[in-house]
Parts: structure tokens; C-alpha cells; sequence
């Protein structure tokens, strides 16, 4: 039964599984502040409703998540500071709260994922995904930099492929992602997998799913400061008038970075 909080999602109760596809294949499942939204209130349902131990996260056509909306961000007044900085935090609670929310979230990937498409993929508990799929952190192309993606990425990967994928932007097959453990398994039909997993999960309290993400947060380093700088930073480089025009140029014209120049 559809049950979509907002148009840039469909919202599917499975048993104890609630199934949530970003729907904007128009526009390469890019994330803004409606989908930003709208994902909140699927994470609400997942969270108000006892029954339900598994939320998993798909993409509709061959783009699981291309980030940022450059349309969105092109037309909004993201040079202010403050809006910048605004949609940065945004972004980073929503990232935050998939990784601390009390019922196990798995990313099913089956195409391309970039940007903060990335981040959802990292901030999940599990990802599956098929062989065809590929990650990548193209934002340095702009003159951005994946500051909110990053803390997450770290967590799974650690320091070096997190830093590699950051200076190369080049994307990573899902096989060389399964070696980095931003994705767990790589097959082409999840659904087994993810019965499983439903499976095993009906016999755990979810009171257990949320004790369990909390004591890991507590054995990582500290990391008080991250939100902090990954906002800070985001706001000042999307500030920059050459990210914005190289942003409008693609947005506008679907001009590459290196074309705008």
C-alpha cells in the first residue's frame, strides 16, 4: 500500500519492512529540501510504528542518488551564509538521524550513486548492491567538497579511501566499494538477503537496534566537532561566486565544471 509522505518518494509497508524509493528519476533522484522532508516523515512512520525493524532505502530508474539538486541549489540564494549553512545542517541531521535511528536501514543500490547520495549510502547500516553500481564524490569538481558526506564515509571506510574518492572524484565499482566496506554485499537480487535479514531482526527488541547503534557511537572517536566544521565548511565554499557559476552553468546549460571556465 502507498503510503508517500510527499511527492519526491513512494512508500511501501511490507510486513515488518516499510520500503522507501526516491522517485525523481527526472531529475536523477537529486536530493532538496522537499525530499529532505519527505524522508523525515518515513523515517517517522518507521519510528512511530512497533511493528516495523527495517526500513530500505531505494532509487527508482538507474540512479540510486546523484545529491545535491544543482536546479534547486542554482535557483535558490545559497550564497547567503546563513542558507548555505542552513541546508548543510539539514542535510547533516538527516544523515545523522538514519545512522542513529532505532530500526536497522539498509541502502539497496542498483545504478549510479554520487554526492550525498553517497552519504545516505554510508549513514545506513547495510548496503547491498548490484554489480552494475558505482560510487563517486565528483564535488571537488565544482570546488565543493563532500563536508557532511565524509563523516560518515570515514566511519565505514576509514581515513584513506574516504580521502582518495574525495581528490580523485573518480567513481568506484561496487566490487572495489564491497573491498572498502561502503557496501557489504554486492548481488543482483537483494530481496533474499533482505528477507533474512527481516527475519533475524523480529526476534531482536528494537530497544536492542537502538542500545547497539548508541554504545558504537560512544566507541568512536570523538567526534563532537564534525557537524560543526562539515556545516562551516559547506557554507563557505557554496558561498564562493566561481562554485555558483560553475552550479548555474550546469544547472542552466549542463555544463561540466571544466566547460564553464
Amino acid at each position: 500500500m502507498d503510503v508517500a509522505p510527499g511527492r519526491t518518494l513512494r512508500v511501501e509497508r511490507q510486513r515488518e519492512t516499510l520500503r522507501v524509493v526516491i522517485d525523481r528519476p527526472d531529475r536523477n533522484n537529486s536530493i532538496n529540501d522537499t525530499l529532505m522532508r519527505d524522508l523525515h516523515a518515513a523515517l517517522d512512520e518507521a519510528e512511530g510504528d512497533p511493528t516495523t525493524r527495517l526500513v530500505v532505502i531505494e532509487g527508482s530508474g538507474p540512479v540510486f542518488c546523484s545529491g545535491m539538486d544543482f536546479g534547486d541549489a542554482a535557483d535558490s540564494n545559497r550564497a547567503d551564509d546563513g542558507l548555505a549553512a542552513r541546508g548543510g545542517q539539514v542535510f547533516y541531521g538527516l544523515l545523522k538521524r538514519l545512522a542513529s535511528l532505532p530500526r536497522v536501514v539498509v541502502s539497496v543500490v542498483d545504478g549510479r550513486v554520487t554526492g550525498g547520495g553517497v552519504g545516505i549510502a554510508a549513514a545506513s547500516d547495510f548496503v547491498y548492491a548490484s554489480a552494475r553500481s558505482s560510487f563517486a564524490l565528483p564535488e571537488a569538481l565544482w570546488g565543493l567538497l563532500p563536508c557532511c558526506v565524509l563523516p560518515f564515509l570515514i566511519r565505514r571506510t576509514g581515513f584513506q579511501p574516504a580521502y582518495a574518492m574525495t581528490l580523485s572524484t573518480l567513481p568506484v565499482t561496487a566490487e572495489h566499494a564491497a573491498r572498502i566496506h561502503l557496501v557489504d554485499e554486492v548481488m543482483d537480487d537483494a530481496r533474499p538477503a533482505l528477507r533474512r535479514l527481516a527475519s533475524r531482526l523480529t526476534k531482536i527488541d528494537t530497544s536492542v537496534v537502538a542500545d547497539g547503534k548508541r554504545y558504537f557511537e560512544q566507541l568512536r572517536q570523538p567526534a563532537e566537532r564534525h557537524e560543526q566544521v562539515a556545516v562551516t565548511e559547506f557554507a563557505r565554499l557554496m558561498s564562493s561566486p566561481v562554485v555558483r557559476g560553475r552550479i548555474a552553468g550546469f544547472a542552466q546549460n549542463q555544463l561540466m565544471p571544466w566547460e564553464n571556465r
